[in-house]
């Protein structure tokens, strides 16, 4: 069990884990995170003029408490003595509102540069190489907009400012206490060097606590995420009890972690209480001798034990917003490293653009490995000629699908060349390339809202005549019309609402409705019945015959039309021709006929053999 869970985490991990990077210094990523700040530095100025007006309504209320007791309470002279009470409240009722009126402006200041971090984060995203995506868990990467995010939510809204107003807060005390009486501050800063040496020590120590309980919470995430989105086959295998036990392995990883943060953040938290009580039964040993001796006052007495509270409060604060620091750092570590990633497609400063497709697409040499030296493509050359369509063919894994990765540069070739009109296709812009192609893949995928939404994917220069015919081409419409509304039926997540032949109709009509000059079919049929895949040829075959298209399928009727047929083999193209022509060569295509469409075969062309 796990051995096998040990196997889990490594395919989890992938060949580069997201989660394994280098440190980064504590100036590096305040800097950093600073850019997302500074638009909405006014905001965060007006809470920092807010907090000399907490620290010093707060200061003046010991001083209030002072005079109260060395002119009212021991002469027991009462007069005048409302006017202070009311002084006090007046002093606590302002110390409220600039509090309050702090927290609110820091908050709103935060929630903004965070929204704006979010944005950045996931646009970044948008823009890393699919190969990323296949190396890395889904589940952590939504970690670092949700969890790691909200770290640094904590420490912008609770966390720098606390720390700037509790650190005027301490040097105001300082002040104060020197003032009154040089001999009780010197007694109350003897254990200041001590405070010092123990947040130093713990400040390494909850640092690597709370990145090692990230990284496992990550992991956390990403198992849910996968068994949730499995959870189907889960059952279908009953496998509800060992999945079970399994997410509870990887939830004890991440417990253990936890438990190793709250105990350091718990022990800094007690050490920094026992510190200020024994500080604090310090002064009250020392003071009394002096107040015996009247040296010092009552009053004095009782006010320096009340600044010394307020002295070692927002010192326990400290420790706390420290804490809180250190998780946003470890946090910020990983949206830093995420940030800084390069992995996206390159692109030639002179770029050219490209909008539609004139002569032809050529595969010259192509070798092609997703890693290291596995060749998927091996000296493929192929020549593909505007208006014409071409079928790929060839056993699981031989390389057909990973032609269109290659074509849209989800990939880049090692060795070769691939050519649109002659020109390499690496000198193009990314963008208008792929704009040249409509792709249809076999499991059709379904974004949450509507159905023109899926068809239009926010293009705008998609019009709703462009919908329509898309519609009535594919057979759309006849779907549609069961629904009252529309093109603006409801569709769920992942398009779970529907089945999957209504999936890949609308996955159809998307790509027809892009108007593209190259339409890729990569088994976008094999999840459809057999009416629903004869609507779907019926109404796309007059297209195929005008439109330049790739066909990657299994069955017979989807290929044996197309003007040429590529056969692949372990990477390499062992055959081309028509179906006929390749029929008759009785090589490796005719084999295939005969193992994979022998079915398809006996009801369409009887007499092939």
């Amino acid at each position: 069990m796990t051995e096998r869970r040990e196997d889990n985490e490594k395919g989890r991990r992938g060949a580069v884990d997201a989660d394994s990077f280098g440190a980064v210094s504590d100036k590096e990523l305040a800097r950093r995170m600073l850019r997302f700040v500074l638009p909405y530095k006014w905001t965060f100025i007006g809470a920092l003029l807010l907090l000399p007006i907490v620290s010093l309504l707060g200061l003046v209320q010991p001083q209030i408490l002072q005079t109260a007791v060395d002119k009212h309470f021991v002469p027991q002279e009462l007069e005048g003595f409302g006017w202070l009470a009311l002084l006090m409240l007046a002093a606590i009722l302002g110390e409220f509102a600039a509090r309050f009126g702090q927290s609110i402006l820091t908050q709103i200041a935060g929630e903004k540069a965070l929204r704006d971090m979010r944005v950045a984060v996931f646009a970044h995203l948008n823009r890393l190489s699919v190969s990323y995506f296949h190396r890395n868990p889904i589940g952590r990467l939504m970690a670092r907009l949700t969890t790691d995010v909200d770290a640094i939510s904590e420490a912008l809204s609770s966390g720098v400012l606390t720390i700037v107003a509790d650190s005027v807060t301490l040097i105001g005390i300082v002040i104060i206490l020197l003032v009154k009486d040089w001999k009780l501050a010197l007694v109350t800063f003897t254990v200041v060097p001590l405070l010092l040496f123990i947040t130093r020590v713990f400040r390494k120590l909850l640092r690597s606590a709370y990145r090692e309980a990230r990284v496992t919470l990550a992991h956390l995430n990403s198992y849910l995420e996968e068994s949730a989105t499995g959870m189907a086959v889960i059952q279908f295998f009953v496998h509800e009890e060992r999945s079970r036990r399994e997410y509870d392995e990887v939830n004890q990883q991440y417990l253990h972690s936890a438990y190793r943060f709250v105990g350091w953040d718990s022990s800094l938290y007690a050490l920094v209480e026992m510190i200020s009580s024994i500080a604090i039964a310090l002064i009250i040993w020392f003071g009394a001798g002096q107040a015996a001796q009247d040296i010092v006052t009552l009053g004095v007495l009782i006010a320096f034990i009340e600044y010394a509270q307020k002295f070692f409060v927002p010192i326990r604060d400290l420790s706390q917003k420290y804490t809180t620091i250190q998780s946003a750092f470890a946090s910020a570590e990983r949206i830093v490293h995420l940030l800084d990633l390069d992995e996206i497609m390159p692109e030639a400063p002179d770029a050219l653009p490209i909008t539609e497709l004139k002569e032809s697409i050529e595969f010259k040499n192509v070798w092609f490995a997703y890693h290291d030296e596995n060749w998927v493509l091996r000296n493929v050359s192929f020549k593909l000629h505007k208006g014409e369509k071409i079928a790929l063919v060839g056993h699981t894994g031989a390389g057909k699908s990973t032609i269109h990765t290659l074509l849209t540069r989800m990939y880049d070739i090692q060795k070769g060349e691939i050519l649109i009109d002659g020109i390499d296709i690496r000198n193009y812009k990314v963008h208008d390339l792929r704009r040249l192609f409509s792709v249809v893949l076999q499991d059709g995928f379904l974004f949450s809202g509507c159905v023109r939404d899926n068809i239009m994917l926010g293009q705008e220069s998609i019009t709703e005549a462009d919908i329509d015919h898309a519609c009535d081409v594919v057979g759309l419409d006849r779907i549609l019309a069961r629904y009252v509304d529309g093109l603006d039926h409801v569709v769920r997540e992942r398009g779970r609402n529907m089945s999957a032949g209504e999936r890949q109709i609308i996955c159809f009509a998307r790509a027809l409705a892009n108007r593209p000059e190259v339409l890729i079919l990569d088994e976008a049929t094999a999840n459809v019945d057999t009416e629903t895949e004869h609507l779907i040829q019926t109404a796309v075959e007059r297209m195929l015959d005008e439109q330049t298209s790739i066909v990657v399928a299994h069955r017979l009727s989807t290929i044996q039309h197309a003007d040429r047929i590529l056969v692949l083999h372990h990477g390499e193209l062992v055959e081309s021709g028509s179906h006929q022509e390749l029929l008759q060569q009785e090589g490796l295509y005719a084999r295939l006929v005969r193992l994979n469409y022998a079915s398809i075969l006996k009801s369409s062309e009887p007499s092939v053999p």
